[in-house]
């Protein structure tokens, strides 16, 4: 079978949805959840019908060359499925990112798959992602452990050939486990199984008819810059050789970027993340993450004589040094930030008897220097310009005479994609941002999208997305904050098509070509 991407095609996403479901108690489980759905061979106004296909793929066959004629916009084959990783349980739902006969190396893919993947997690269902793999017979265990190896997730008996139907529509498969490696269909505890797996359909019934009003085309303008900055690319890449040249583990102080992806990958290679020098065994190594550190921290790190390689950004650590001069002129440091984020427990850390922290405006009215011309303000990389820009000019206000720095503490990354993100909002219906929760620079990305009267959203991927936010919509500004890797750009794209077709454009204001030296600790000899 030759590959097939299910992104949908012109016109074809408004036409009704169509349920294939192979068996009659698998359709009305699916009936009962979809209520929006008619009967058999009916059609209610634009929600669309289940239909059961029968059992087997000789039947599923038959009923896809029906379907070929057929006037539906997109498709959702579900229902129950053997087991093939040990580790699913009865009741369990596998959504199918790619549906492929036995014996075949690629099939029909779904790219929506993690989309449904993650709403059926937050509407309370178990769920995995990965390959359906339809059979000509009841599998057994030998036959389970061959397609095991294949690295399916679920054997069923007609999907491969229903989803061929779907041609370029929007399609999803899922199915509910029903018995699992250890417990086949002969097995005394089968019943209870195949209603774990009823049940699981009827709950997933509501989600699916989200996935149905969610599909539609689309524009996506994507902002630019996006994704990754020069300090955050600097000091994933110090993890990168210091496991290249000594091998794992590595330990790394806090997150080296705020970003799941990139930490759950450097993991995988043999990062060890801690949270402070207690957990560093004796005489290993230790990378400062891109945030930075404060002072003490280097004194406890050379006190136990832990290897250190830094990977502070360049940009926070000119805010280290101006925090070191302003202070030992005699100033006090108003230090413009988010109270708990790691760089401004750093830039603290430089100078704890000169500095405070400010917030928030309300905050400029507590300061009390010692000297009313001796006060000086710095800020937090990564906040949004406008929030800084305001209370600096309350501090000012107040203290005329008050130094700031030298030249903008604000990243430079950090500023362009939030001026590009406003670009697109402007002309979006909805903006979604890729980035942790953690990411300072991510979340204001979604504050500006908001303050221009944008809904928006930040999401770590495509399954953070909620269906709902989509309805409707038909122009989704993109972007991803500097800690974001440019992949998930390309995932959540991706999964878009799933919904139907997808035009891209970028809204470029202007070109990054910063790059930063690397520690002399990894440089190439």
């Amino acid at each position: 079978m030759t590959s097939q991407v299910a992104d949908g095609g012109a016109g074809t996403v408004r036409e009704p949805l169509l349920v294939c479901a192979p068996l009659g108690v698998e359709a009305r489980a699916l009936r009962r959840g979809l209520p929006r759905a008619g009967g058999k061979g009916s059609a209610v106004a634009n929600a669309g019908r289940v239909v059961r296909t029968g059992y087997g793929p000789v039947r599923a066959h038959k009923a896809a060359g029906k379907f070929a004629g057929e006037p539906f916009g997109k498709m959702i084959v579900a229902g129950v499925g053997a087991g093939l990783d040990p580790s699913l349980r009865p009741g369990d739902i596998v959504v199918g990112t790619e549906v492929v006969t036995d014996g075949a190396d690629s099939g029909v893919r779904c790219a929506s798959a993690p989309l449904l993947a993650g709403e059926l997690r937050r509407a309370g269902l178990r769920v995995r992602t990965g390959r359906i793999v339809t059979v000509d017979h009841l599998v057994s265990g030998t036959d389970r452990e061959r397609l095991a190896r294949t690295g399916a997730l679920a054997a069923d008996m007609e999907s491969a050939q229903l989803a061929a139907a779907a041609g370029a529509r929007p399609l999803v498969v899922i199915r509910a486990i029903s018995d699992i490696p250890g417990r086949t269909l002969v097995h005394p505890r089968t019943v209870t199984g195949g209603l774990a797996a009823l049940r699981s359909l009827r709950k997933a019934g509501p989600v699916l008819e989200r996935w149905a009003a969610a599909a539609g085309e689309r524009q996506v303008l994507l902002a630019g810059p996006r994704s990754f900055c020069a300090g955050v690319e600097r000091a994933i890449e110090v993890v990168e050789r210091v496991l290249d040249r000594q091998g794992p583990p590595v330990y790394v102080r806090k997150q080296i970027v705020h970003n799941t992806r990139v930490v759950s990958d450097l993991e995988q290679r043999g990062a060890i993340f801690v949270d402070e020098l207690d957990e560093v065994p004796d005489g290993s190594t230790v990378v400062f993450s891109a945030h930075g550190v404060a002072p003490a921290v280097r004194q406890e790190a050379a006190a136990r004589g832990l290897t250190t390689v830094d990977a502070t950004c360049p940009l926070v650590s000119k805010v280290h040094a101006e925090v070191r001069r302003f202070a030992g002129e005699g100033y006090l440091v108003a230090l413009i930030g988010h109270a708990g984020h790691e760089e401004v427990v750093g830039t603290l850390g430089e100078a704890p008897q000169s500095t405070v922290l400010i917030e928030t405006e309300d905050d400029v009215a507590k300061l009390t220097p010692p000297q009313q011309d001796k006060i000086a303000y710095l800020m937090q990389t990564t906040l949004a310009t406008d929030e800084a820009s305001g209370i600096a000019e309350a501090i000012t206000s107040r203290f005329p005479s008050a130094r700031g720095p030298r030249s903008d503490d604000i990243c430079y990354a950090t500023t362009n994609r939030q001026n590009a993100i406003r670009a697109v909002a402007a002309e979006a219906d909805l903006v979604l941002a890729a980035g942790s929760a953690n990411s300072s620079n991510s979340v204001r990305l979604v504050e500006r999208a908001e303050r221009a009267g944008t809904p928006a959203h930040l999401i770590d991927g495509p399954e953070d997305i909620q269906l709902s936010w989509l309805e409707g919509v038909s122009t989704i500004g993109l972007t991803a904050g500097a800690s974001a890797p440019p992949a998930v750009v390309e995932e959540i794209i991706d999964a878009l098509r799933g919904l139907g077709p997808v035009r891209t454009s970028e809204r470029v204001i202007t070109t990054e070509s910063i790059r930063f030296g690397l520690p002399r600790e990894v440089r190439r000899k």
